[in-house]
């Protein structure tokens, strides 16, 4: 299984960091070149490996880590989205609900990507929390995850698990996924507001 990091700001060094953590390769892209990336990558370890955009987007998982209208840009580089999975990291918090239709921000994105297989996760707490060490307390750090495909969800819920999380279920995008997106200027109940509010 091959992944890689849409994004490579701080949420995207984050799951980074991460995958870095557990030794396991992930490819890291932006609009940035992979030569750009490279000092950032490789002080975050050797398994952090910059690419092109395109070649990133080749992988098996994708984890999209822009800012939320960013993913209109990535929807342009690849000629078909069919059967791609994609965890979608981004929050629409600041974004009217008339400007995404009235629609769940992880259902636009799904749209923009036609045929994806969109897996909602890793979003819900800030980049610094999510760069941490998931072993808390003799426990392990939560990671909410829903999707409308289960068998896409299957496999981010292993990943899950294999880098010290422990993943817990919601359903589907419209259901329990719901707990977990920003609308407007309201953060979801599940969301890290919080941790926010604290500045973390």
């Amino acid at each position: 299984m091959s992944y890689a990091i849409i994004g490579f700001g701080a949420v995207g060094q984050a799951l980074a960091t991460m995958f870095a953590r557990k030794g396991i390769e992930v490819a890291v892209a932006s609009r940035r070149s992979p030569e750009a990336l490279a000092p950032q990558a490789s002080a975050i370890g050797p398994k952090v490996v910059p690419q092109s955009l395109e070649k990133a987007l080749e992988a098996d998982i994708i984890f999209l880590a822009v800012p939320f209208w960013g993913h209109r840009e990535i929807a342009k580089r690849r000629a078909s989205w069919q059967g791609k999975i994609v965890v979608d990291v981004t929050n629409a918090h600041g974004i009217p609900v008339e400007d995404l239709g009235g629609l769940p921000s992880s259902d636009v994105i799904a749209r923009a990507l036609p045929g994806v297989r969109l897996v909602k996760a890793f979003n819900h707490l800030p980049a610094a929390t999510l760069a941490a060490d998931p072993a808390v307390g003799g426990g392990r750090r939560v990671i909410f995850v829903s999707s409308d495909d289960d068998a896409a969800a299957t496999p981010v819920r292993a990943l899950a698990e294999q880098l010290g999380f422990a993943p817990v279920w919601l359903g589907k995008l419209a259901e329990g996924g719901s707990l977990v997106q920003a609308r407007d200027k309201s953060w979801a109940p599940l969301i890290f507001q919080d941790l926010f509010k604290k500045g973390a």
